[in-house]
């Protein structure tokens, strides 16, 4: 690829071309990482909705273990997202062209580090489970936050509620029959087919991701996660490169 379309990936100067080339990658791999961690440890990791509303659900029971783990999960999610925030802060207070690609990078080193270690740690699965959950979720927190902040709230990549609320209503703008309504300032119903066709291959990718992480999973374990992890490099990798290349001069 040109280094300058991988350039446009990460970089602080952004268009909604870049913001959405980014959002279905990062789709792609929430859902390849939410699948394939699901296999690992029985739980999903991308959404805090179950989490929380299982946390309530425990604690009604007095289940208090499960509560603990519940929480635990809800804060790594936080943490992740928290040190998205700072890092792409703390590159933008320095102007470094790397402010987006920090956090993808870090990103890209805790699943290569999930994927080399999950098979040696799958021999303790009391110490594995818990610790893999706390460690996906942080990572789905970090990836969901930076989107967010590149895309100004536009794009979401690690839970699809949201996504499919929104296909809904583009679909039924969409379909609405404008009939003769009359009046001042009664506009016609139109749909925003750019942002349909955005949302729907938000949710493509984020399937296809899904598909590949649970075959991958199945098949050779957690060497899957390492695809992901070279993805996460190459979309931040020329960024980086730049700054270190201005730092020489």
């Amino acid at each position: 690829m040109p280094i300058e379309y991988l350039r446009g990936f990460a970089r602080p100067q952004r268009t909604d071309q870049n913001n959405r080339r980014l959002g279905r990658w990062l789709a792609f791999i929430a859902g390849a990482a939410n699948a394939g961690g699901f296999l690992a440890v029985g739980q999903y990791t991308s959404h805090m909705s179950g989490i929380v509303s299982a946390l309530a659900d425990n604690l009604s029971l007095g289940d208090f273990g499960l509560v603990i783990a519940g929480l635990s999960s809800l804060a790594a999610f936080t943490t992740g997202a928290a040190t998205s925030a700072i890092m792409i802060n703390w590159g933008r207070r320095r102007r470094a062209q790397s402010e987006y690609a920090l956090p993808l990078m870090l990103e890209a080193v805790l699943l290569l580090c999930f994927g080399l270690l999950g098979s040696n740690l799958e021999n303790n699965r009391f110490l594995f489970v818990p610790a893999t959950v706390g460690l996906l979720c942080y990572v789905m927190g970090l990836q969901n936050a930076i989107i967010t902040k590149i895309s100004k709230a536009e794009i979401r990549t690690t839970h699809m509620t949201g996504i499919v609320t929104d296909i809904g209503i583009e679909i039924g703008k969409l379909i609405y029959w404008n009939v003769s309504e009359s009046g001042p300032g009664v506009a016609a119903v139109r749909a925003d087919r750019s942002r349909l066709r955005l949302l729907a291959s938000l949710l493509g990718m984020f399937f296809i991701g899904g598909l590949a992480g649970a075959l991958g999973f199945k098949y050779v374990g957690f060497i899957s996660t390492l695809p992901l992890s070279g993805m996460l490099v190459v979309l931040a990798v020329v960024p980086l490169m730049d700054d270190l290349v201005g730092q020489r001069r």
